[in-house]
């Protein structure tokens, strides 16, 4: 077995992290307050479907500090979400938010992207042009769209800017997917379900949400003080998705 190749050692180290958070994890939900899951025992009811990227440094429950039941979570790279496409194939994204919607019946439906995307930088570096990878690059096609539009807006730009205008852009592009489901728009028709763009900016420690009459991200919770001088210096790298018109 390939597990065997690794060795003991290495793997108990790697793993006591993992075990004692786990033990402290059993502790408050098993031992001193096991309430919460023996309301959860008979099945799961989350208000809230949330599309995040797989980056280890952007865990949704621990930014947004939900217990357990609270999220219904989809992590991909790049928290793509793939226009409406019922062709047989696996569409793992695809089949959770269809579960979510009709069979969960949430509420609200969030698609989370961040700063320092790996995804979105192998996008802007063009992976969707070669064959380096088997399955990156054709995944990042689902964003293909938001790349063109910040090459002709931000083109004469330092990547950096550029690629955080796609990170927006990409948002903005999987909520226009979204609408593309016939059993999602007809839940925003009736005012049953809402949709929502937020932008974690984990090097200002701040939550952004997409204004959708503006096109811009704006913050979600104020600011305290220490953090003043820092917004504004994140205001002055530009690339936001204001100047991006619709994908469609």
């Amino acid at each position: 077995m390939l597990i065997a190749s690794i060795k003991p050692e290495i793997n108990n180290k790697q793993m006591s992290k993992f075990l004692s958070g786990f033990r402290r994890f059993q502790k408050t939900y098993f031992g001193d307050n096991s309430d919460l899951y023996d309301s959860l025992k008979n099945g799961q009811s989350p208000k809230t479907l949330l599309i995040a990227c797989c980056d280890s440094r952007v865990d949704p429950a621990i930014i947004t500090d939900c217990e357990p039941g609270d999220l219904f979570v989809v992590r991909n790279v790049a928290n793509l979400v793939a226009p409406y496409n019922p062709d047989k194939s696996h569409h793992g994204v695809s089949a959770a938010l269809e579960f979510a919607v009709k069979g969960l019946k949430v509420n609200n439906i969030i698609v989370m992207g961040h700063t320092k995307c790996g995804g979105i930088a192998a996008l802007m570096r063009g992976i969707t042009d070669s064959d380096e990878t088997e399955f990156l690059g054709p995944w990042m096609t689902i964003a293909e769209k938001a790349r063109q539009k910040v090459l002709k807006h931000f083109g004469h730009k330092e990547m950096d800017i550029q690629n955080r205008a796609c990170e927006h852009a990409s948002i903005l592009l999987s909520l226009e997917n979204l609408v593309s489901y016939p059993w999602v728009r007809e839940k925003l028709m009736n005012e049953t379900i809402t949709i929502h763009g937020w932008y974690f900016d984990f090097e200002d420690g701040e939550l952004l949400a997409l204004n959708p009459e503006t096109l811009v991200f704006e913050p979600l919770v104020e600011a305290d003080e220490s953090r003043v001088s820092l917004n504004m210096l994140a205001k002055e790298k530009g690339g936001h998705v204001e100047e991006h018109e619709s994908f469609k």
